[in-house]
């Protein structure tokens, strides 16, 4: 057994073989290499339909292209120097990737939210990600370049510090720790407008619930509760829906096994209503998401999600590690969140697996368009805090303190990576673009047809 100052030395030595500086070093890909080559590669298994629809979410900006194409940085980042510490990743670190969302005991806690991707690797990945999205998302912002570049740095500062912290706690205290908006507001205490700016995104996330979702998201048909069609956002299965109904009853009793016995007795108070088609999110447009209506005692509701599980872009090519790709999300989900969904489960229909989830339980997300300089800053900042916590939840937070050191070097470092990769996904989306306007490719409203989504 190490003791904490023994691996904290480790991670320094570290250095020795991987200098921090190597960290900033990005060679520009060969233009041999087709990015939309690869990123069609990645339809495979999508509904057809529903790619144009991918495209044309990806093709608003540089930084929506590279929220949707996480599989050229996952396939980049294999060649880049790492210093060797292995982590649970999230594998999508991107700015949009962090939110407010509701724990077991109903408190509003800030963290990551999407584990798609989640694969073990080594923890410079997610920093890597996370960096070059903020300064993909300043410049969408029209941002100064010495303005990205402080973001950045704010960000790379405090998971760098904030893994100090978490190197010199226990365990079980790294394990228990949470990131409330009470935490954060203190964060930002002499900061009027970020601390208004957290309590009303508390306010807003408080509402957000099963309970004030159901009128907007249902209507009555027949004395029956029925989620409304929304297209292309959300659609009904057409003459599919009788096959629809009877899988996934199937479905949810493999769904069920996969709970603990305690969450697995409250899900059983719940009944099926219904359920449709949901497009959700940038890269995952293409793959299958199943919204369910549930209802106990004919009056309280819950929305439940299930969203296919597919391999991660993270893992190497070959048989898969894991036996259940929905076991892979749930698993990493629930050993990076400082609290997981209470529902969060994993099952599979036909030949998809899929993961469960609240649709919303007091969710918010913030709103990059409305930020002004200091709030994107403060957001950067407690993106960083965050990504620190999980990974100490995760590895071994002293190994990693000892190799980022107490000084700006590796944020410096890091800072760099951003600039050049961040050129990277700027050449990469010009020649998406051109694709689009050869009609190579095609951007546009998708629509599968019901044969598509058949079960």
């Amino acid at each position: 057994m190490s003791t904490r100052q023994e691996r904290y030395r480790r991670g320094k030595a570290l250095r020795q073989t991987t200098p921090r500086s190597q960290q900033g070093v990005w060679k520009r890909r060969r233009d041999s290499v087709d990015p939309v080559a690869v990123i069609e590669a990645s339809n495979a298994g999508r509904i057809p339909g529903l790619v144009p629809l991918r495209y044309a979410r990806m093709a608003q900006s540089p930084f929506t292209f590279f929220r949707g194409s996480a599989i050229l940085q996952a396939a980049d980042l294999a060649s880049v120097a790492v210093s060797g510490t292995i982590v649970q990743l999230c594998g999508d670190c991107h700015l949009m990737n962090f939110g407010g969302f509701a724990s077991a005991e109903r408190n509003l806690i800030f963290d990551i939210n999407d584990f798609d991707e989640t694969f073990p690797g080594p923890w410079e990945w997610d920093v890597k990600r996370l960096v070059t999205s903020i300064l993909l998302a300043a410049r969408s912002r029209s941002f100064s370049d010495a303005f990205a570049k402080d973001a950045v740095l704010a960000a790379t500062a405090s998971y760098r510090e904030r893994l100090a912290e978490y190197a010199a706690m226990s365990p079980l205290d790294v394990w228990y720790t949470q990131i409330g908006f009470r935490d954060l507001r203190s964060l930002f205490r002499d900061r009027t407008r970020i601390a208004g700016g957290l309590r009303s995104s508390e306010a807003i996330a408080r509402r957000r619930t099963s309970e004030s979702l159901f009128p907007k998201l249902t209507t009555v048909e027949n004395g029956t509760a029925r989620i409304v069609d929304d297209p292309p956002l959300v659609y009904h299965f057409g003459r599919y829906e009788e096959a629809w109904m009877t899988a996934i009853r199937e479905f949810l009793e493999r769904y069920r096994r996969s709970m603990p016995e305690d969450r697995g007795k409250l899900f059983d108070r719940y009944c099926l209503q219904d359920i449709a088609v949901k497009v959700v999110g940038i890269g995952s447009v293409g793959t299958r998401c199943i919204v369910a209506l549930f209802l106990a005692d004919e009056t309280n509701p819950l929305f439940l999600q299930a969203k296919e599980a597919r391999r991660s872009v993270l893992e190497p090519d070959g048989s898969s590690r894991y036996e259940h790709q929905g076991l892979r999300v749930v698993s990493g989900q629930r050993l990076m969140q400082a609290a997981s969904d209470i529902f969060l489960g994993w099952a599979t229909s036909g030949q998809h697996e899929y993961y469960v989830r609240q649709l919303r339980d007091m969710k918010v997300s913030p709103q990059l368009e409305a930020l002004r300089p200091a709030a994107f800053v403060a957001y950067a900042r407690m993106c960083g805090w965050a990504l620190a916590r999980a990974h100490a939840k995760a590895g071994d937070p002293a190994t990693i303190a000892g190799y980022v050191g107490a000084g700006d070097g590796f944020d410096r470092a890091i800072a760099k990576y951003a600039v050049a990769y961040a050129d990277q996904v700027e050449s990469d989306y010009v020649r998406f673009e051109r694709a689009i306007h050869s009609g190579r490719i095609k951007a546009e409203v998708g629509n599968f047809t019901e044969a598509e989504f058949a079960p």
